[in-house]
C-alpha cells in the first residue's frame, strides 16, 4: 500500500485513476480534461491524478510532435496542479530530468522502453517521489523485479507496476491477464495502462495506430483481476489528437466508461 496525502493506493482499496492526456498540446486541453476527471472524482468517489507528457522522447519519426518540453511543460502540469487542487503524474526519459520534474510531479513514470535504464530509474527513486514503472513491451512480469530493487536499494520503496501489454510480432501488443497475478506477487500496486496496450507500434506511416474501439472491454477484463488502477489517456477529439489518438478515449465518453468500470471495480473487490 501507498499513501499520497489521505488517499491509499493499493490492490484492495477502490481504483486509483492516473488519467489525462498522452501529451500537452495547449493550456486549454490540459484544463478542460483535468476539469471533468476532477468533476467525476467529486461525484463518483475515486482517487485521482492528473496525467501528460512534456516530452514524447520516443516518438516513431522525427516529423512526430513530442510536446513543449520539461521547462513549458512543467509549467503548465504545476498550473494545472494548483487549480484543480489535485496530484500529477508526468514521465521522464533522462536522468538529469528527475529532480527537476521533482519540483512539479507527485508521481514520476518511467517509460516502458527505458525502464531497464539503471541511471534513469536510480534518478527517479532518489527524489523520494511515488514511481510509475512500466512494464516493458519486450520483458516479462517477474523482470520488473530487478526494477524494483534498483528502486528500494536507491531508498524509495513507494513502487506501481504498470501493466501495457506484450510485443507479439510486428505491430501488435497483447496482454497476458495472467501478468496481473504475477505482477501482485511483486508486493506493489498494480496498475492496468489500458489505452497504450491498445496500441498498434508503428502502424502509420509517421505513427503508431491503435483500437481506441475496444477501451471498455479491455478495461473491463483488467480491472476483473483485482488491482489498484487503471491508466487512461482520453482527448475530446482523438482524431486530431498529436499523439496515440488512435489509443484514446473520447472525453465525452468519460463519465459513463468510468461509471461502468467503478461499477465492476466495486463487484471483483467485494467477490
Amino acid at each position: 500500500m501507498i499513501k499520497l496525502g489521505t488517499s491509499e493506493i493499493s490492490n484492495e482499496s477502490k481504483l486509483t485513476i492516473f488519467g489525462g492526456v498522452n501529451v500537452i498540446e495547449s493550456e486549454d486541453l490540459l484544463f478542460k480534461v483535468a476539469e471533468k476527471f476532477c468533476t467525476l472524482s467529486d461525484k463518483i468517489g475515486f482517487n485521482y491524478i492528473f496525467k501528460a507528457s512534456f516530452d514524447k522522447a520516443n516518438r516513431s519519426s522525427l516529423d512526430s510532435y513530442r510536446g513543449p518540453g520539461i521547462e513549458q511543460g512543467l509549467k503548465v502540469l504545476d498550473k494545472v496542479k494548483s487549480t484543480f487542487n489535485v496530484p500529477v503524474i508526468s514521465d521522464i526519459h533522462e536522468p538529469e530530468q528527475a529532480k527537476i520534474a521533482a519540483e512539479v510531479c507527485d508521481v514520476i513514470q518511467i517509460p516502458a522502453f527505458l525502464c531497464r535504464q539503471t541511471d534513469l530509474v536510480v534518478a527517479a527513486a532518489k527524489t523520494k517521489k511515488i514511481i510509475n514503472l512500466k512494464k516493458p513491451q519486450f520483458s516479462s512480469a517477474l523482470e520488473l523485479s530487478h526494477a524494483i530493487k534498483k528502486c528500494e536499494v536507491s531508498g524509495n520503496p513507494n513502487v506501481i507496476l504498470c501493466e501495457r501489454g506484450n510485443s507479439f510480432g510486428y505491430n501488435n501488443l497483447v496482454v497476458d491477464m495472467l501478468n496481473f497475478q504475477l505482477l501482485k506477487e511483486l508486493s506493489k500496486p498494480v496498475f492496468f495502462d489500458v489505452t497504450h496496450s491498445l496500441q498498434q507500434p508503428g502502424a502509420l506511416e509517421k505513427s503508431t495506430g491503435g483500437r481506441g474501439q475496444y477501451v471498455f472491454e479491455l478495461a473491463k477484463a483488467g480491472i476483473s483481476q483485482k488491482i489498484a488502477g487503471l491508466f487512461l489517456e482520453t482527448h475530446p477529439d482523438p482524431s486530431i489528437a498529436k499523439c496515440d489518438g488512435p489509443c484514446a478515449l473520447k472525453l465525452s465518453d468519460l463519465e459513463k466508461f468510468l461509471s461502468d468500470l467503478f461499477e465492476l471495480d466495486a463487484l471483483v473487490k467485494n467477490f
